[in-house]
């Protein structure tokens, strides 16, 4: 990357929350909540303590809050936002694969593996999901426990289940990847 690398962030309000999304000029380096409905309980995380100054909104950046709206609102089902992947090839290649979950379905952690060419690897699976820096657009909520269960997900197991009945057409409340 470039040394006079500049960084753009925003703050997104959508239904469920705040989102802090953090971009350079040509794509989007992160997406996390940094607050919640009460019920979601986030987990404390040091990352969610920094102070910084939103910048002007860029246009990528606008696209990339507009399109969280869209997803909350019902209306959209997948991104179309450019991503700076940052991790191993093993991360990268589970994240590229989470966004092949089609909206409103689940995988398995050990259905993930095997699609990376790594079906002993479920655990690393989940690692990978723990550092998906791209909290909804690329959907690590999507993958669940082989026996069915929600396990794991950053932003805690309330969210996760909130997340998944959104998109089955029964979220919790009465409000109604492409690269």
């Amino acid at each position: 990357m470039p040394s006079s690398l500049s960084l753009q962030t925003a703050y997104c309000d959508c239904l469920i929350g705040t989102f802090k999304i953090t971009a350079d000029q040509s794509a989007l380096l992160s997406c996390d909540v940094v607050s919640a409905w009460p019920e979601f309980q986030l987990p404390a995380r040091a990352d969610h303590l920094t102070i910084s100054e939103p910048s002007d909104n860029s246009p990528l950046l606008q696209a990339a809050c507009a399109q969280l709206n869209d997803y909350f609102a019902g209306t959209r089902r997948q991104f179309d936002l450019p991503l700076r992947w940052q991790g191993t090839a093993f991360r990268q290649r589970v994240w590229r694969t989470l966004c092949d979950i089609p909206y409103g379905e689940v995988r398995s952690y050990g259905e993930i593996a095997a699609a990376v060419g790594q079906p002993k690897a479920a655990r690393a699976v989940g690692q990978a999901n723990h550092h998906n820096p791209f909290l909804i657009i690329v959907p690590c909520h999507r993958v669940i426990g082989q026996s069915g269960r929600l396990v794991g997900y950053g932003a805690g197991l309330a969210l996760k289940a909130w997340l998944l009945a959104h998109e089955q057409g029964g979220g919790k409340t009465n409000i109604t990847c492409i690269f």
